[in-house]
């Protein structure tokens, strides 16, 4: 990490994209969001055996390499501690494949700035798959989370959020959608919707959806989730208990 940027906390969000083995996109999208705005551009490479690092710090990326490779999540809470301890008031997290629109940035950091929500996911519900809508349903059933986009990895966070999903007890996460979702939520931290326009995959495969056996993973794995979710209240529940 550059401990010079670490001297003087930026006033603008931080923008993070983990990667692995993106060559083919990342590039585009790293670019894309230059010219929307002048956010620093950070790309957690997660061990990739392809040239994502060098075409993303081609394209004006801060890259953090990872030793060993940790998952869609794992890299996301690396970029949330990198933006916790440059002092970031703000971080959105977008997909390196390109199916994340840039141009919806600014939709999804307006919350935060009008102090509606401390958390904002970007929604396009016209991407589900009828599937994919069950699970949706599903997973709202389980956990009793009023998202409509549940599974979004496109997202706003704010400093307190950062400062949650940045610690120990946000670790130990293989999915960073509804996981994380119910952490926040525990926490007391509000959570928006905004929509957003989303692309469809030009490379690649979704680390969900490309076989059987993933899916039933991810089924499993969140089901767990928001099955432990009982018992516990939110944090703005609790304030609300007589003593």
């Amino acid at each position: 990490m550059d401990n010079r940027m670490l001297m003087t906390p930026p006033g603008s969000p931080i923008i993070l994209i983990p990667a692995h083995n993106e060559q083919d996109t990342v590039g585009a999208v790293v670019q894309q969001i230059r010219r929307l705005g002048d956010w620093p551009v950070v790309v957690i490479d997660d061990c990739s055996s392809d040239d994502t690092a060098r075409v993303a710090r081609a394209a004006g990326a801060t890259v953090l390499p990872l030793a060993i490779q940790l998952g869609a999540w794992g890299a996301t809470q690396t970029g949330l501690r990198y933006a916790l301890a440059g002092g970031y008031p703000a971080a959105v997290t977008v997909d390196a494949d390109g199916q994340h629109d840039p141009a919806s940035i600014p939709d999804l950091l307006a919350p935060l700035a009008a102090g509606e929500a401390d958390v904002v996911i970007g929604a396009f519900p016209a991407r589900a798959s009828r599937n994919l809508r069950w699970a949706w349903a599903y997973f709202r059933l389980l956990t009793g989370l009023r998202i409509e986009d549940i599974t979004s990895g496109f997202r706003a966070y704010g400093a307190a959020a950062i400062a949650v999903l940045a610690s120990h007890e946000a670790s130990l996460l293989d999915y960073q959608d509804v996981g994380v979702l119910l952490i926040l939520r525990r926490k007391g931290l509000r959570l928006a919707e905004a929509p957003v326009d989303m692309n469809p995959r030009t490379a690649g495969r979704s680390r969900i959806f490309h076989s059987w056996w993933a899916v039933s993973r991810f089924l499993l794995q969140t089901s767990i989730l928001g099955i432990a979710r009982i018992g516990f209240k939110p944090a703005s529940d609790r304030r609300d208990d007589p003593d």
